[in-house]
């Protein structure tokens, strides 16, 4: 299956995608601040982009059964590079995130690449594949940050220029290369109330939380994606706040943090494994995060922060695989999706309120602020989950 052709061009298609959006992640909020943006104004910039995703990505999805992968795939990517264009070009903050939305409205290239990806698969390769999916976006993350933040020095609007150009790329690898996978149209029904619905998977979440082991996961899970997110969208500010680092200082980091995540879950993970039990491994991966935010906060030099990421990196890599893994365990084999689905609704959320926190937190504390509060929550999520599972242990 792997040496399809199409595996390879949707492969090629992801990292590009990846690659695209890290582009610009180290520059965003300094490109902002240029036009006289606050710290909650990047916030609400930075959770933009998810908020519009977190609405169509399920309304891109449910198009492309009616009507083929194909048609929204490049809908998608031309709208991404529509948005990357944009952002290139702005002379004012209105323009920058209008460039975000953009790219959040019509910008479902993954959603829809995966649902292509699960056409061309069959069920016993489709773990495989969306295995080497992760890889491909951790590729991604490892090299887009340092070149969009060595970009930067010559102007914020070459790497989002560069980034729509990947873009452009993408689309010539569909009209070249990818065949329809959708023979069969299915009928759809599409208004407010249902698109709200799918979003927010209101009835499936209800479902799951009634799962005494299965909330315990969900809520560390949810802590675990606030938690991230509010340090991700959060660290370029703090870099520069703390350690008056710019936008390649920046890129360079997030690089070494992709590049510690690609070597976990691509070479060690699966022997770390068998060499310890999955809830330890989960134990010490929320530890090491943890820790790592917490002693963020404080660091105030540069080989403090590089250490303290290093171990965030390598915490947060196990801590997903695990949860999400464990989770999946939890429900049988007709529910897979469903519960992959309320995992997705928490992920969005996440991404849309975290950086706004964020941003309220930078304007009004101390820099380290958002590291310590993501750190608490972290925390509270680990223990939920590993105390109240040894009460339970106890009272059986």
């Amino acid at each position: 299956m792997f040496r399809k052709k199409e595996f390879l061009i949707i492969l090629l298609i992801l990292i590009t995608e990846v690659l695209g959006f890290s582009l610009i992640l180290p520059f965003l909020p300094f490109y902002a601040q240029e036009f006289g943006a606050s710290e909650i104004q990047i916030g609400l910039l930075l959770g933009v982009f998810s908020f519009f995703q977190f609405f169509s990505a399920p309304i891109m999805g449910k198009l492309s059964d009616r009507y083929g992968r194909r048609p929204l795939l490049l809908a998608s990517q031309i709208s991404t590079a529509i948005g990357f264009a944009v952002l290139g070009g702005a002379n004012s903050l209105a323009l920058v995130f209008a460039s975000r939305m953009i790219d959040g409205i019509l910008g479902s290239n993954g959603t829809i690449a995966m649902a292509y990806l699960s056409d061309i698969s069959s069920k016993e390769d489709r773990s495989k594949a969306f295995s080497f999916i992760g890889i491909a976006f951790g590729l991604g993350f490892m090299v887009g940050p340092a070149l969009g933040g060595f970009l930067s020095r010559f102007g914020y609007h070459v790497p989002a220029f560069l980034a729509a150009v990947f873009s452009m790329a993408t689309v010539l690898l569909t009209v070249l290369f990818l065949p329809e996978t959708v023979k069969r149209k299915k009928k759809i029904k599409l208004s407010i109330p249902v698109i709200i619905k799918e979003a927010l998977q209101l009835k499936l979440l209800t479902y799951f939380w009634g799962k005494e082991a299965i909330k315990r996961k969900l809520f560390l899970f949810a802590a675990f994606i606030f938690s991230h997110a509010l340090w991700i969208s959060t660290f370029a500010l703090f870099g520069e706040k703390q350690l008056s680092l710019d936008a390649s200082g920046i890129g360079f980091l997030l690089a070494y943090a992709g590049l510690i995540t690609v070597l976990l879950r691509g070479f060690l993970m699966g022997r770390l494994i068998d060499r310890v039990s999955e809830p330890d491994l989960l134990k010490g991966g929320v530890i090491s995060a943890t820790a790592a935010l917490f002693l963020t906060a404080f660091a105030n030099h540069y080989s403090a922060l590089f250490a303290t990421i290093g171990l965030y990196a390598f915490g947060s890599g196990l801590i997903r695989p695990l949860v999400v893994g464990s989770i999946s365990r939890d429900v049988g084999e007709d529910e897979q999706g469903a519960v992959l689905g309320v995992t997705d609704a928490i992920s969005s959320l996440g991404q849309i309120i975290s950086p706004i926190i964020g941003g309220f937190l930078l304007q009004h504390f101390f820099p380290g602020s958002a590291g310590m509060v993501a750190a608490v929550v972290l925390a509270l999520g680990g223990c939920f989950l590993f105390v109240s599972s040894k009460l339970v242990q106890k009272q059986v």
